[in-house]
């Protein structure tokens, strides 16, 4: 019979004697920066718009939904950006606990939103405002505000937090 990694053989029981052991991995957690980056001459985001043009130099003029975060320090510089969930052509599944994954490892104070729509259109539809507040009450309990909700549409966009929709 092999020897685990304590030296004993066979399967182990719990110091009450009456199950095996759980064995429980030992994980470590880091991000890994991607080969590519976007320069941002600006250095601050500081308007809507700043935000919605670094948004679209990453998410491009996609054929899916396409749900990205900006991560920012407090001094509200772009830190990273992730995207967090490609969908189909009009529908993204997105849940706060992925969206604000990265935003944990990176120690941003706070985030941006986007998605775009590929129909060009950038009005919300009541999912957006929906998820919108389900991100906005994660960020308070995390810590991490959601600044702003983007969506992207063919040259355009809205800001969510400028139509006081979130």
């Amino acid at each position: 019979m092999p020897t685990d990694s304590n030296g004993t053989r066979g399967k182990q029981t719990s110091k009450k004697g009456h199950s095996p052991a759980k064995r429980i991995q030992v994980l470590g957690l880091r991000m890994v920066r991607e080969a590519s980056s976007i320069l941002y001459p600006g250095r601050k985001i500081r308007k809507p718009q700043d935000a919605a043009e670094l948004f679209h130099q990453f998410i491009g003029e996609r054929d899916r939904v396409v749900f990205s975060i900006l991560c920012l320090n407090t001094k509200n510089e772009p830190t990273a950006i992730h995207t967090v969930s490609t969908g189909t052509l009009n529908a993204s599944l997105v849940h706060p606990r992925e969206t604000f994954k990265l935003a944990i490892l990176a120690n941003s104070a706070a985030i941006i939103a986007c998605h775009n729509h590929p129909s060009g259109e950038p009005n919300p539809s009541l999912q957006d405002i929906e998820l919108t507040k389900r991100l906005r009450d994660s960020g308070c309990l995390l810590g991490i505000d959601l600044l702003d909700h983007i969506i992207l549409g063919n040259g355009n966009f809205i800001s969510m937090k400028e139509k006081a929709l979130m």
